[in-house]
């Protein structure tokens, strides 16, 4: 089914791999931590008998040491040798030499030994790994020796010294195992000490399953289950292990875990603690070094460098300090934070980040998308960045405990954008510049700036155009100064115009500033003078320069990239790279990074006001908007295409002027998507007006991947809403028809079901009534789905048979697909399970067909559906397998996560409960479509598989968590887990 009932990182889980022989240059390789291999180079060398490879394996393990005749016999047979065993272990040594290196197997003694490089080895190359992760592990950076035990357990290729016979494989066996469970707890332990504990229960319910009387690996699930806000299970662990110990050894659980247990009733805060601050999980900065460059001509400010400096040098790890500085537009608040911000860096040897909050702006900056990045650039994978505000806080100052971090936070709108972002752990320090006193922000030392003194403003101007010329005209410097209102920002860019123009003299500029028309009126009032610093830097552009600035400010959105910037123009790139370089040059606009470019929110203010007042005529602004949203329509409608092929969704869109840009591959094309997300969203809410109104709700339309990556959801749903409330507005029938079957789309995914259903049947109406039969089967097929999660079945075949018509009505075979997967959930909830695995089949035959991988994973999710609904449960598993595969590679983690606990759910029938656990483990930390309905059952199928564990008292805290999560919704599922519950009560 493409819809499902129901945060974000799976864990790791490291994967076995046979040593690479093509690594190295003809030497020869081997292997024992798996079955007992020889390479020489990329070739494979046969190995022999399984007594070959025993003595092989034996003189291996030995590590260069002679091992005797006497000793080989013994290793390989025991106390029951054959007659001829002396003869059969010069045979095979005699075999083994003819395949080996001369000199690699030699006589010596009256016994043989191995000659090779320690490199040669996997278990020397995995014990030389092993060392050194000790090493770093003892110098404190925990972050590499995990990332070498890691490389150590990829060595392991399944069960060591697999297939050969013997007691000295099987001694060398136990032992081996012993050695990888004990790396497994150390990899675990460094997990938890990262912070990585949410990550780690998925693998821990797997390992305490297979080895139950282990109590170390119950001792960390135990606690990161508390760390991860599972309390009740944690206990309950404990309570589980007791009760398995008392019965299966007549013993106590050992000291720790009874502390262990007595600490989480305590609510412990030390032990909710890593044991430090996580490093990066994945190669990236460990140490952020964020702060923008300081300009090397700083003047001034002298008090409040000091004032600031000593307040950042008393963040000594008794205190956060907070510094707040305030004051108008362009007076100079972040130049004077980054330079205090790169003063103070030897206090804070952590790290330093920076955000532009763009308060002043129509869009200020998300707190919770600003954690995303500040965690991201603190070494957290995306994957296990959580999704609410109130996580992503909680794990940014986690992350930072025990670390000296400065944090600078330009531009904030107000306290409440502010205080989500703050370290809140002594030894970190916070600079915040904003337009306005944080009066609100507790225990923040504020700061007002003003404008500079007159002799601070012609230092600066001095610094910047040169003493020789600023001496030789100090009075008209003086008035140049003056007419700036001695506002930094404004002098800055006077007197860098003045530097690039070496003709000019400080008088021919004090007598342009002098000119009234070429300065606002208000130049002495607030943001005004700002805007009169702006209007000399447009004053001094070249035409084609200055609509370039106004047009491109008129664009919503956090920047811009040079192919969107070319269609707003209407210009080839590489003209566009040129004017944008030269806007760049005047400190008009910003280079954000290689092709991409910001305005300074409050240029692009000024920008948007110099478009109404110089653009001629005024229907040049509609139409660089309109060239813009044809850009993103268009591109759109190719990323939807390439993941699609066949679907006629793209012939239903509007028709776009601009062709968009082509892709070579539909990676790059998702990359693109995901990439502009933020933008293209900003470009369809501002275009929600007029003739743009249908092209915009097409937009969101074809970008419908967004609504169920997980990634960008939210925006996507803020955007859906307001497509629908102006096309309301606006009496858009059309437009509004469309628009409600974007949202039906976003309440499906959230599993708001009755949300969903109230819009998709509106749309299905308005649709009907405007002549667009476009949306009809869509909205057909998702009132199908909302019925089958409804459990009204018949109406759900009804909708699905329409759906059907519908979709080849239109010779859309794509969306007839979907809707046969769909139908395939109907029959099966119906008892006709042979028709349901026919229908799933016919919809992924169609998929094949046309090439189609990301609703091809939809097509084998319902057929695995159904095959484990049949008792088909490896055939299932196969389907779900490739399910997943692409659904990671599409990056629809909600999907990923629904997968996994269809996994768990055919892993159950099939009594492998502890694979079924770990399983719905990993669907708890991807989400799931459906939201919280689809988590409950999620954990009410992970109470089954740990009951069938025989941890029952785990069992029951995930019971009791779902049924707290259905009586929440109100939901009837509430009814099947206290039917799980109530013997356990009798009990």
């Amino acid at each position: 089914m493409h819809r499902e009932d129901g945060p974000s990182a799976q864990p790791h889980i490291p994967e076995p791999r046979t040593p690479d022989p093509s690594d190295s240059d003809g030497h020869l390789r081997f292997s024992v931590l798996g079955p007992v291999r020889a390479w020489r180079s990329a070739q494979a060398l046969p190995s022999g008998s399984p007594q070959q490879r025993a003595l092989l394996a034996a003189l291996l393990l030995r590590e260069g040491r002679t091992a005797t005749a006497a000793e080989l016999i013994d290793a390989i047979w025991g106390e029951d040798p054959p007659s001829q065993a002396l003869a059969a272990v010069r045979t095979y040594a005699s075999r083994l030499r003819k395949i080996l290196d001369p000199g690699v197997l030699v006589s010596e003694s009256g016994g043989y030994a191995v000659r090779i490089p320690a490199d040669a080895l996997d278990l020397q190359v995995a014990q030389e790994l092993v060392a050194e992760a000790e090493k770093a592990r003892a110098g404190g950076d925990r972050c590499q020796a995990r990332v070498l035990i890691n490389k150590s357990l990829g060595l392991w290729d399944g069960e060591p010294l697999a297939s050969v016979p013997g007691p000295y494989a099987e001694t060398q066996r136990a032992r081996l195992e012993e050695w990888h469970l004990q790396l497994l707890e150390t990899r675990l332990e460094l997990d938890l000490d990262l912070g990585c504990h949410a990550e780690a229960v998925s693998e821990l319910t797997a390992l305490t399953a297979a080895h139950p009387l282990r109590e170390r690996l119950r001792e960390l699930l135990m606690l990161a289950l508390y760390r991860s806000g599972r309390q009740a299970e944690a206990l309950a662990v404990y309570a589980d292990t007791r009760r398995l110990l008392a019965d299966e050894l007549g013993v106590d659980p050992r000291p720790e875990l009874s502390a262990l247990q007595q600490r989480i009733l305590q609510a412990d805060t030390e032990l909710a603690r890593p044991a430090e601050q996580p490093p990066p999980t994945a190669p990236q900065p460990a140490r952020p070094a964020q702060l923008p460059a300081t300009v090397p001509d700083f003047t001034g400010r002298a008090g409040f460098v000091r004032e600031l400096g000593h307040r950042l040098g008393s963040a000594d790890g008794t205190v956060m300090a907070v510094s707040a500085l305030a004051g108008i537009g362009g007076v100079g608040k972040t130049t004077l934070a980054v330079h205090v911000a790169h003063a103070a860096k030897p206090h804070f040897p952590d790290g330093q980040l920076y955000v532009d909050l763009q308060g002043a702006g129509h869009r200020a900056a998300e707190p919770e998308t600003v954690l995303g990045a500040f965690l991201r650039a603190l070494g957290t994978a995306d994957a296990a960045i959580p999704d609410t505000l109130d996580e992503r806080a909680a794990l940014f100052r986690s992350l930072l405990d025990g670390r000296r971090v400065l944090v600078l936070l330009d531009n904030a709108r107000d306290a409440a954008q502010v205080r989500p972002l703050l370290p809140g752990t002594a030894g970190c320090a916070a600079l915040v510049t904003s337009r306005v006193r944080m009066v609100d922000l507790a225990g923040a030392h504020l700061v007002d700036l003003d404008v500079m003194s007159p002799d601070e403003a012609l230092h600066l101007f001095t610094r910047i155009v040169g003493e020789e010329r600023v001496t030789a005209e100090r009075e008209a410097a003086l008035d140049v100064v003056a007419a700036c209102g001695f506002l930094p920002l404004a002098i800055r860019i006077a007197a860098s115009r003045l530097a690039a123009r070496r003709t000019w003299t400080v008088s021919v500029l004090a007598a342009k500033l002098a000119d009234e028309r070429r300065r606002l009126d208000e130049l002495q009032a607030g943001d005004l003078a700002v805007k009169a610093t702006f209007e000399l830097g447009y004053g001094q552009l070249e035409p084609a320069q200055a609509r370039a600035f106004r047009l491109l400010g008129l664009a919503d959105g956090p920047d811009i990239s040079l192919p969107a910037a070319a269609a707003t123009l209407g210009l080839p790139e590489h003209d566009t790279e040129d004017l944008l370089e030269a806007l760049v040059d005047t400190s008009l606009l910003e280079s954000a990074a290689h092709g991409r470019y910001r305005f300074h929110d409050l240029v692009r203010l000024y920008a948007r006001a110099c478009a109404e007042r110089d653009e001629q005529p005024p229907a040049e602004r509609e139409a660089a908007l309109s060239r813009l949203l044809d850009f993103y329509l268009a591109t759109t409608a190719r990323v939807f295409a390439l993941e699609r092929p066949g679907d006629r969704l793209v012939d239903h869109l509007a028709s776009t002027v601009y062709e968009g840009l082509a892709f070579t591959d539909r990676h790059e094309a998702l990359d693109w998507l995901y990439r502009e997300a933020n933008c293209l969203l900003a470009c369809a809410r501002q275009s929600f007006v007029g003739t743009r109104l249908r092209r915009a709700v097409d937009l969101l339309w074809a970008a419908k991947d967004l609504a169920e990556s997980g990634a960008n959801s939210k925006q996507y749903e803020s955007t859906a809403i307001a497509a629908r409330d102006a096309a309301r507005t606006s009496g858009d029938a059309h437009a509004e028809g469309r628009a409600r079957t974007t949202l039906t789309s976003v309440h499906l995914v959230a599993g708001r079901y009755d949300e969903a259903d109230d819009e998709a049947t509106r749309a299905r109406t308005l649709a009907s009534g405007t002549g667009d039969h476009a949306p009809v089967p869509w909205s057909d097929n998702d009132r199908g789905i909302i019925a089958i999660v409804q459990e009204r079945y018949e109406q759900a075949e009804e909708h699905l048979l329409k759906a059907v018509e519908g979709f080849r009505a239109d010779a859309n075979l794509v969306g007839a697909a979907s809707a046969l997967c769909n139908l395939s959930r109907v029959h099966l909830l119906l008892g006709r399970t042979a028709s349901a695995i026919d229908l799933a089949q016919q919809g992924i035959a169609i998929y094949d067909g046309m090439g189609i991988t990301v609703r091809l994973a939809n097509g084998r999710y319902a057929l695995g559906v159904a095959l484990t609904h049949a008792g088909r449960h490896t055939e299932a598993l196969e389907q779900f397998g490739d399910a997943l595969r692409m659904f990671a590679d599409d990056r629809q983690r909600l999907w990923e996560g629904t997968t996994h606990f269809r996994m768990a759910e055919a892993q159950l029938r099939a009594r492998k409960p502890a694979i079924a656990a770990q399983h719905a483990e990993q669907a708890l930390a991807n989400g799931c479509i459906g939201g919280d309905r689809m988590r409950g059952n999620v954990l009410t199928l992970l109470g089954r598989a740990l009951d069938a564990l025989g941890q029952t008292d785990r069992a029951r805290a995930c019971w009791h968590e779902a049924l707290s999560v259905y009586e929440q919704l109100g939901v009837s599922d509430a009814e099947q887990v206290r039917a799980l519950l109530t013997p356990l009560a009798a009990a």
